[in-house]
């Protein structure tokens, strides 16, 4: 068994200062369920952004949908700001194949046709199936197919990563 060890907040300090440049004056943050949407909470805080944070689901738009159902967690997407027209900046803890952006994307199109659409990652682990690439992450790492990298929020909002079988 391979073990990685990454410390997510070091990675999340490395992100918050990569993330810095790309804010225009209306950009929004939306944080992909659940990590992403960890992530964006914290960004919008320690950026001083005014506002709030938008949350984002991928699971009306999601191409397994046939496979897997609809998700009974409460990953609603929460937009609390215009869409069209501004500037919006994906925030995801770990960016895999793509397909769970591509579903975001598609699900934030239902709300307006925004300006500009960026993508941050706090892990990217390669693995593309489709031509979407994050403009900032703060780590590249090579994870084996059967294993899931995912983002764990303890009770006082500090981050770890877990390398689970999936």
């Amino acid at each position: 068994m391979t073990t990685l060890h990454l410390d997510a907040e070091a990675l999340y300090a490395d992100l918050l200062t990569r993330v810095r440049p790309l804010l225009k004056p209306d950009t929004v943050l939306v944080g992909i369920w659940s990590g992403g949407a960890w992530l964006a909470e914290r960004l919008q805080r320690d950026l001083g952004l005014a506002g709030r944070h938008g949350v984002i689901s991928s699971a009306l738009h999601r191409d397994d949908f046939g496979s897997r159902g609809m998700s009974a967690t409460t990953d609603a997407t929460a937009l609390p700001f215009e869409i069209e027209g501004r500037h919006i900046l994906l925030i995801d803890d770990v960016l895999y194949t793509g397909r769970t952006v591509r579903a975001v994307i598609n699900e934030l199109f239902d709300f307006g046709r925004p300006a500009s659409v960026g993508l941050a990652v706090l892990v990217d682990r390669g693995g593309r199936e489709l031509p979407i690439e994050p403009a900032v992450s703060a780590a590249r790492v090579v994870v084996p197919r059967h294993q899931r990298l995912a983002l764990v929020r303890d009770e006082a909002g500090g981050f770890t990563l877990q390398l689970e079988s999936a």
